[in-house]
């Protein structure tokens, strides 16, 4: 969605959010019902967060840019032994 700013005669600036491309030139003002003019400027998109913004930056990224392993990555760690010793009875898978 965008917000697309319009200016009423009478009233002055308001903004209008519709769907990207469906902006009217003339919209009704939600204060007096005049017909408004759009003002072109650019329209004004929501931010998206910063971890949707990285994750979407990396999904485009890994297109053309993948990364390339050049080592095995190190061994994983194995658990520490528990503090309950009953526990180091119990079958192992």
């Amino acid at each position: 969605m965008a917000t697309y700013q319009y200016r009423c005669p009478g009233c002055g600036p308001f903004d209008v959010t519709r769907p990207m491309g469906r902006a009217l030139p003339e919209e009704q003002c939600p204060t007096c019902g005049l017909h408004g003019r759009r003002v072109f400027t650019a329209p004004m998109l929501p931010r998206t967060s910063a971890p949707l913004a990285r994750a979407l930056q990396s999904q485009e990224a890994s297109a053309h840019e993948p990364r390339v392993v050049t080592e095995v990555p190190p061994a994983r760690r194995h658990p520490t032994s528990a503090a309950d010793p009953r526990q180091a009875q119990l079958p192992k898978p």
